[in-house]
């Protein structure tokens, strides 16, 4: 079975995948003319403007980009790149960048279509992403990719983003001060629980100030090493590029890697740090309270550029400048001891990190798979949906998960699909109503 798994994942993931991923990424910025990047500092603005909501949807646009980084901010932004980094070699990192600014335009894309094509479930509650611009946007003969996007969906979330998460909290938490892990699963079942059983407008409340304060607070960390060895960053980043253009040299326990290595492993976990083509991120902008979905785009591509052009750059920024590539750990493990090595007890800064890194994201995913089941069975699917999520914590804390990783990469890849397909088809339209809002706006 995980021999199965593995083929089926390393063709998910394969070359015909990560063109597919970038070259949406940049067929979209070149029709856009570049406006996710030229237009950051107007997206900022928005951002802080939009804590209070201004039209139609459950939560503001803040708290949208606050439930969405939820998601995205994970163990992937500490185990994720520290794993590229090993497989991939120092130019891993560079790569996750490449991946990260043409992956805003993605982002892009995908919030505007699921404002300007959501709708509205039987309890009144704004339902949108790619199953629902599929549906409203796109041709009859079309409709089985979001049938697809929403089965995946639904089932994706329990592997990466539920029992994975809880496995990762439980073996950190043990490792660092010997607590059972059943423990763990039961502790993580509770605050999960008694976040996803109230909704929406719940989870939206707790990002708004967990997601920016574990985000600040990981960030100053990772700051205050760059700074004590501000002298080694030019070399580190040298470093990077090299490595991303000529291959990483084999040193110590590293064993080296291709250019093609690199490309590999940083843009596929740059895409499983940010999500971006993904189509999970857009389900919760659908429920933003907006009437515009372009400014609802400029907020979404932030999301992107926090997590990995920021977040997932402090980690390698870390790893490269300490020099614990070639120690032979990898994972968490790694970023750990690099923490470890310039800061005293920067291992417990991991430990904690990972710890509310994974909960964000197991109350941030809860919702996206709560929304593909609406989308499936209705909302009677809410409630047992929810009880499933909950219930699964604790078996995945308890678990060996590694045909888990394996099953969850795969459905990610499947849910990718069909995003990316409606994304290119549904362009002309992404670009049609960002030329008439900036004209209209000046």
């Amino acid at each position: 079975m995980t021999e199965v798994i593995q083929t089926v994942n390393g063709w998910a993931w394969g070359p015909v995948m990560l063109v597919l991923l970038l070259g949406t990424g940049i067929y979209l910025s070149v029709g856009l003319r570049f406006l996710t990047l030229r237009r950051i500092p107007t997206a900022f603005g928005l951002l802080f403007s939009g804590r209070r909501g201004r039209g139609a949807g459950e939560i503001s646009p803040f708290s949208a980009l606050m439930t969405s980084l939820s998601a995205t901010i994970g163990t992937g932004n500490i185990a994720g790149v520290a794993t590229a980094l090993v497989l991939g070699g120092p130019g891993a990192l560079f790569w996750m960048w490449i991946t990260a600014l043409v992956g805003m335009a993605t982002k892009y894309g995908e919030a505007v279509l699921a404002v300007h094509f959501r709708e509205r479930d039987d309890k009144g509650d704004f339902c949108g992403g790619p199953m629902y611009y599929i549906k409203n946007g796109l041709h009859r003969r079309w409709h089985w990719l979001g049938f697809l996007f929403a089965l995946f969906g639904s089932m994706a979330g329990f592997g990466l983003a539920n029992t994975v998460q809880s496995n990762s909290v439980a073996q950190v938490l043990h490792k660092a001060f010997d607590f059972p892990h059943v423990l763990t699963g039961l502790v993580l079942m509770l605050l999960v629980g008694a976040v996803i059983l109230g909704g929406i407008r719940r989870i939206a409340s707790v990002a708004n100030w967990l997601v920016p304060m574990m985000a600040v607070s990981y960030l100053l960390m990772g700051l205050s090493v760059v700074l004590i060895n501000i002298g080694e960053v030019p070399s580190a980043v040298m470093t990077i590029i090299d490595s991303a253009m000529n291959g990483a040299a084999a040193s110590g326990g590293f064993a080296g890697a291709t250019v093609w290595l690199a490309i590999r492993f940083g843009v596929a976990r740059g895409i499983f740090s940010n999500e971006a083509g993904l189509g999970s991120a857009p389900i919760a902008h659908a429920a933003a309270q907006t009437n515009e979905p372009v400014q609802q785009g400029m907020v979404a591509m932030l999301g992107t550029f926090i997590d990995t052009l920021v977040v997932c750059t402090i980690t390698g920024l870390v790893i490269v400048i300490t020099g614990v590539l070639p120690s032979g750990e990898t994972g968490a493990s790694l970023t750990a001891m690099a923490y470890a090595r310039a800061l005293p007890g920067g291992d417990l800064v991991v430990t904690i990190g990972l710890c509310l890194f994974a909960f964000t994201t197991m109350i941030g995913w809860s919702y996206y798979g709560e929304r593909c089941v609406v989308y499936l069975f209705g909302v009677r699917g809410i409630l047992p949906f929810r009880l499933l999520w909950v219930v699964a914590i604790p078996i995945g804390a308890i678990s060996e998960l590694e045909i888990i990783w394996l099953m969850a990469d795969t459905l990610n890849a499947f849910m990718a699909i069909p995003n990316l397909v409606a994304l290119l088809l549904l362009a002309p339209l992404v670009f049609k109503l960002s030329s008439a809002y900036f004209k209209a706006s000046g």
